[in-house]
């Protein structure tokens, strides 16, 4: 069925307006994605500092960090902190990381504990029937992640406390180059012997040996906190680079599919249009013509 002109004028005006929402979008994906990425240039640098005060500690102390490893021996529980997405338009964005968390969850023993960042990834964690323990939002800013990351920290310990979970691991989608992301795993705990082992392997960046000045348990308490809070805080700085660089594509693709639809119905409003003045020109012509041509006069017999 042929569409009107009235009905083409609506559809070009709904496409028109729903490209000014896209562009906006786009336009707010791409600032966001700016400064997630610095947040996780800097945090790098932090991160580095942090690691290497760890091992200085352990090169000091040579003892083992016991952060309560043996509750893996009683239920060989697992937890994990999923990093999602609250809002859509981001491709499939939450159903990689998903696919990626049940296939990795799936070859682990024992009892699953999760937390889910993110009420669309919460959605798929649910499909594939994953025991989902507590859901957190997703923070809109950068200075929303400390408090986010203060709230994990908290029912992590507690589950620990309560001897539930023995092991957590931190799952969220790291950014590539361009628009491209890739779903990560990183142990967070227990900081055990194999964590130990991975640290001592670090060389010191300097001919110095490194000395711990003060109080060696206290300072080990601070790097200890310093290290899980900036795991967390990395994570979600990712996670939420990497959605904003999947929206932003989406965006793309939108505005790209848009712009084909807003060209074929223009073309078509002007063919419509066209057709529709030719017409009128023929009548009024063919009009002219009939009233113009001589009447025949009538015959009589």
């Amino acid at each position: 069925m042929t569409d009107t002109l009235e009905s083409l004028r609506r559809k070009i005006s709904g496409a028109t307006e729903l490209d000014s929402v896209v562009r906006t979008m786009k336009a707010l994906a791409a600032s966001s994605i700016v400064q997630y990425e610095r947040a996780v240039r800097s945090l790098d640098d932090y991160y580095r500092t942090v690691e290497l005060g760890l091992v200085a500690w352990l090169h000091h102390t040579r003892t083992t960090i016991n952060t309560g490893g043996s509750v893996r021996k009683q239920n060989g529980a697992t937890g994990a902190v999923v990093f999602g997405s609250d809002q859509g338009l981001v491709g499939q964005f939450n159903e990689v990381l998903a696919d990626f968390v049940v296939g990795k969850l799936g070859d682990m023993p024992g009892s699953k504990h999760i937390f889910a960042v993110g009420e669309r990834v919460l959605g798929y964690l649910n499909d594939a029937a994953l025991p989902v323990t507590g859901n957190f939002a997703v923070p809109n800013s950068i200075a929303g992640i400390t408090t986010l990351v203060g709230r994990i920290l908290i029912e992590i310990e507690k589950q620990r406390m309560q001897g539930k979970v023995a092991e957590v691991y931190l799952f969220h989608n790291r950014p590539m180059s361009g628009a491209m992301y890739e779903p990560v795993m990183q142990r967070l705990l227990p900081l055990d012997d194999e964590w130990r082992r991975g640290l001592s392997k670090q060389a010191w960046p300097t001919g110095n040996l490194p000395e711990v000045i003060g109080g060696g348990e206290t300072t080990l308490q601070a790097l200890i906190r310093e290290y899980l809070f900036i795991s967390l805080f990395r994570a979600c700085a990712e996670s939420l680079a990497s959605e904003n660089a999947s929206r932003l594509a989406a965006m793309q693709r939108a505005e790209k599919n848009i712009d084909e639809l807003l060209e074929g119905l223009n073309r078509n409003f002007h063919h419509s249009r066209q057709s529709g003045i030719d017409e009128e020109l023929f009548d009024v012509i063919s009009g002219f013509e009939a009233l113009a041509a001589p009447m025949k006069p009538l015959d009589r017999k």
